[in-house]
């Protein structure tokens, strides 16, 4: 699966606007993706550091119109952490030298909300 199609559109709701403050932002997912698929697939598309990635399967509800009944499809929801701030991640290379990633992480989903 490509990151296109893991994740598949921004919940936007008021607790999830709250949440933003504190770097959580939640999305609606591919069902049979994992918590892997969806860090690296959000780090893909918006470039920025995922901490954690919290999931919960989300069950269809039953509709009526009148006397036909039906359910609607079962979906899963993401909710992402992301790092709000960045720092260089040091490592040690094999001669034994102190080396830095050079890669520049964002501090947040700017195309996360878009403007109406």
């Amino acid at each position: 699966m490509t990151a296109h199609e893991i994740i598949i559109k921004p919940i936007i709701t008021e607790k999830s606007n709250m949440a933003m403050a504190e770097g959580k932002y939640t999305f609606k997912v591919h069902k049979d993706a994992s918590k892997t698929e969806i860090k690296k697939a959000v780090e893909e598309l918006f470039g920025v550091k995922v901490e954690s990635v919290n999931t919960v399967s989300m069950p269809g509800k039953v509709k009526r119109m009148g006397v036909h009944s039906g359910k609607t499809a079962d979906w899963k929801k993401a909710v992402v952490k992301i790092d709000t701030n960045p720092s260089d991640a040091d490592y040690l290379t094999k001669g034994g030298k102190t080396a830095s990633t050079g890669k520049k992480y964002k501090t947040e989903i700017a195309d996360f909300n878009p403007q109406v």
